[in-house]
């Protein structure tokens, strides 16, 4: 009897084996690659990188992209279309949410199309609108959706509103009229046979496809594609170039490396960092950015604007351009910049010294009896007395009186030191002077 019930658990556990074995050959690996936010050279090489592992793993069988993006950079869409139609995986468009402007060409690159409730896809008109890059991009729509079987004016529909559609139930309507870009909810491409699934779940879509038994493997983006992603985003750069020279200014009002310094270091280290990760970067346009500090120091250890201060701000212009993702995108996010920074610079020389706070950007000497300095407080009868400055005005710093070393501020003008000035106005502690002609 005994025998018996070992042999029974052992066919059990023979059989149980060969299933295991059986399930896990047949057991097949389903990539789930996201495309979010802004298209950029990041997200092509994100999405280029998740595709090599994809086809890497013998197991896998299809790649599900998640798109959930309002558009960006038409020659990276183009290259992520590419990708898609160049692998030999199953491949699905999955819209969840929006997939405006450069999304449609990445989402009608996909073998099959699934948009999940309450999504749109559509809008996908060029900036700027011109006819050689509507023409341009057209084509490419069409190329891609004649390539997929898909409506190739329907599509391109989205992309010129000079091109109108009758809706062929109902004459009389129009599924886009003349001077209207075409974007389809969920309902009205399901209509339109645009999409082939509506569903939000990943099970239900791999069912629709016959694509069974399968592990679903969530690709991330790492921190550097990340931070790549958000240095290229058309929004944060000027956010992040503004950071940067509004640091660089706070340190030219204030002596020694401080606070300033240290923001704008980390503002313009993330800016090139991030560049070069998304591949718009390389080590010739970060020397020119450190020659152009260079200058810039150069022209402040020698005063008056000439060739070092021009060569420096055309080094560094120059270097921001090259690393953005195009000469718009730069020209633009520095001319948002500049503006950002000289407005902050007029409030800080403006009312700097006034601000309790702002003042110890502005004028963070301290002032100690024993190195000679004097505190005055609403010393009026200094009005009027002249004097010599002991260290270039920037538009702060520190002048002698009868033999007294005071911490002065101009009204905004560069002095030289060893400058004859005179003392014009007294504010509290705020001694203002000016250059004596």
């Amino acid at each position: 009897m005994k025998k018996w019930i070992v042999h029974i658990i052992l066919l059990i556990l023979f059989v149980s084996t060969c299933m295991g074995s059986v399930y896990g050959e047949n057991k097949k690996n389903v990539y789930i690659i996201p495309i979010k936010g802004e298209i950029n050279p990041a997200v092509t090489q994100f999405v280029d990188q998740s595709i090599q592992e994809a086809e890497a793993d013998p197991s896998s069988v299809a790649i599900i992209f998640e798109i959930d993006t309002l558009g960006g950079m038409i020659q990276e869409a183009t290259k992520i279309r590419d990708l898609i139609m160049k692998t030999s995986l199953h491949t699905i468009a999955f819209v969840n949410n929006k997939a405006e402007s450069a999304g449609v060409l990445i989402t009608i690159s996909g073998k099959n199309i699934v948009m999940s409730e309450g999504s749109t896809i559509g809008s996908a008109e060029t900036i700027p609108y011109t006819e050689k890059n509507i023409s341009y991009w057209k084509g490419e729509l069409r190329a891609t959706a004649e390539q997929r079987g898909r409506d190739a004016k329907l599509i391109e529909s989205m992309a010129d509103r000079r091109i109108e559609i009758k809706d062929i139930d109902d004459p009389k309507k129009y599924i886009v009229k003349k001077g209207e870009l075409l974007n389809l909810t969920t309902k009205e491409a399901e209509k339109l046979k645009f999409t082939d699934l509506v569903s939000r779940d990943y099970d239900e879509i791999l069912r629709n496809f016959k694509i069974e038994n399968t592990e679903k493997i969530y690709v991330k983006p790492d921190l550097k594609v990340s931070i790549a992603q958000l240095v290229s985003s058309s929004v944060f750069l000027p956010v992040l170039l503004s950071i940067g020279f509004i640091g660089m200014i706070v340190e030219i009002f204030t002596p020694g490396f401080g606070i300033g310094g240290t923001i704008s270091l980390i503002a313009f280290v993330t800016f090139f960092g991030g560049s070069v990760l998304a591949g718009n970067a390389g080590i010739m346009v970060i020397l020119l950015f450190i020659l152009g500090i260079i200058l810039l120091l150069v022209e402040m250890v020698v005063p008056g604007f000439g060739a070092p201060g021009i060569g420096g701000v055309l080094c560094m212009i120059t270097s921001i351009v090259l690393a953005s993702n195009s000469l718009i995108l730069g020209m633009t996010s520095l001319i948002i910049a500049f503006l950002l920074t000289m407005i902050v610079a007029g409030i800080l020389i403006k009312y700097g010294p006034k601000n309790k706070y702002l003042d110890k950007i502005i004028l963070s000497t301290k002032l100690e009896k024993e190195k000679g300095f004097v505190s005055i407080k609403e010393d009026l009868s200094l009005i009027g007395k002249e004097g010599i400055t002991m260290t270039d005005l920037r538009p702060s710093g520190m002048v002698q009186i009868e033999q007294k070393r005071i911490d002065v501020v101009t009204q905004g003008e560069f002095i030289e030191k060893n400058t004859m000035i005179k003392i014009i106005k007294i504010e509290g502690r705020r001694i203002i002077v000016q250059k004596i002609i």
